[in-house]
Order: C-alpha cells, then sequence, then structure tokens
C-alpha cells in the first residue's frame, strides 16, 4: 500500500482503493486519542495539580467513550467495506494477525508500567474479538442495528458476579469494573461496531458518494494518520512516557 498524500490537485483520491473519508475519520479519533493520552501521561507524571481522577471524572470518562466509540464505528464501516471489495477470509486472517499480536504487545507493556493494572482486555484485543464477530454477523445487514442496540443495552439490564472473573470478564457483563488500564469487554461495544458495519453497508447501497467522494488537501494528513492508524497507536505511548521520563529526569 502506498502511504503517500499524492499528487490529485486541492482534493486527492485514495491510493489503492482505499475510501480517504474514512481514513480522515479514523485520524481524526487517532489525533483526539493522542491528545487523550498525552493528558493522562501528563497527570501520571505529576504534571497536573491536583491530580485528575481519569477513571472517574465525567470530563475524561466521557472523552473515553467518545474516541472508542469513534474508532469502532469505523472499524465496522471499514469491514463492510471490505467484504463489498471482496475481502477473503485469508486477508482477514492476515490482518487480523496484525490487531491480535499488537492487542499481546500492549499487555506486555502495560504489564511492565502498570504491574497491579496492566491490559488483559483492552480496546485492540476487543477489536480482535469483535472483527471476527462482525464478519460472522455481516449477513445480517439491517438487523444489525436491533442487534447492536440490544448489545448495547444488555449490560445495562443484567449482570452476574460470574463474569467477573478473569476468563470471562472480556464479555462485559461484570457487576464491577476490573483493576486495568484499559477495559473494552465485548459488551456493550460490539454493539457500535455491528451499527459501524450496518451504516457502512447503507452508505454503500444508497449514498456511495458520501463515502467515496474525494477529500481537500487541508485533510490529507489526517487521511494519513487514518491509513497508518494501527502503527501510530502502538508508537505513540512509547514516544509520549518517553520523553515524559526525560523531562522528570531533567527537572530533578
Amino acid at each position: 500500500m502506498n502511504p503517500g498524500f499524492g499528487d490529485a490537485g486541492v482534493f486527492a483520491a485514495a491510493p489503492d482503493g482505499r475510501l480517504d473519508r474514512l481514513d480522515v475519520l479514523r485520524g481524526v479519533a487517532i489525533v483526539w486519542m493522542a491528545l487523550f493520552h498525552f493528558c493522562f501521561d501528563l497527570n501520571h507524571f505529576g504534571f497536573f495539580e491536583p491530580k485528575h481522577r481519569f477513571t472517574v471524572d465525567v470530563f475524561w470518562t466521557t472523552q473515553r467513550t467518545a474516541i472508542v466509540s469513534l474508532f469502532l464505528f469505523c472499524a465496522g464501516v471499514g469491514q463492510a467495506i471490505a467484504l463489498e471489495q471482496g475481502q477473503s477470509w485469508a486477508r482477514f486472517w492476515r490482518r487480523w494477525a496484525q490487531v491480535a499480536g499488537c492487542a499481546v504487545l500492549v499487555s506486555i507493556g502495560s504489564a511492565w508500567m502498570f504491574p497491579r493494572s496492566w491490559i488483559s482486555f483492552g480496546v485492540l484485543h476487543g477489536i480482535a474479538v469483535m472483527l471476527i464477530l462482525v464478519r460472522w454477523m455481516a449477513p445480517l445487514r439491517l438487523w444489525l442495528w436491533p442487534i447492536g442496540a440490544l448489545a448495547i443495552v444488555l449490560p445495562l439490564l443484567w449482570r452476574d458476579e460470574a463474569f467477573n472473573g478473569p476468563w470471562l470478564r472480556w464479555i462485559g457483563l461484570v457487576t464491577r469494573k476490573p483493576v486495568t488500564e484499559d477495559f473494552v469487554p465485548v459488551l456493550p461495544w460490539l454493539g457500535v461496531m455491528s451499527w459501524g458495519v450496518a451504516a457502512g453497508q447503507w452508505l454503500l447501497a444508497n449514498r456511495r458518494a458520501a463515502i467515496e467522494g474525494a477529500i481537500p488537501r487541508a485533510a490529507r494528513a489526517l487521511a494519513w494518520l487514518g491509513r497508518w492508524s494501527l502503527s501510530f497507536y502502538m508508537i505513540h505511548q512509547p514516544v509520549l512516557i518517553g520523553l515524559l521520563m526525560a523531562v522528570v529526569e531533567l527537572r530533578r
């Protein structure tokens, strides 16, 4: 895949059949996530006084929910596009292996950084599982809307302590959130990705121009970030943490 910006005048076409408008949306999510994580890191290293409570303060929890929702919705739309373009299971599994492998690296890195609250089932772990599920569910098409709504509502209506253990908490029907730096269980988040698939299928069938249109030159940087979202996700935190650790050392 050619990661370049291209040179098609003010409006650029996506390389290799990609849809730039979706990549721009992913780029927005990436930038928002990086800013959120930068603030989290500043807080962790004591730059915020008084310290912010990122797991309970509405200002931060609302942003986290919005960022994760945007990522998962884009992932769902991307699956709809991939299926419409005839993506084979072999190619799907190659891409899935990248996501799953990065999820393992996140667990290892977080165990070093946060040994008491390491990430056992964060956003990449959730995406890896949900990508398989929505791939199977995609033929349901319009039924994905009520199924997605059920996935979102179910954890609000019924939970059980049996799901609190380490082998079942990934499902999402927990009565208490596990002690972890990131937790994105299948429920309710499968609902958001399902809606992304349904929305993508509808747009491709009814409003194709809305998703296939070109983008202005000013948005090319966001599209580029969107194309490399997984790579950016994996490197941005080590870079930010390394820089802040260096600043902390210089301040001593």
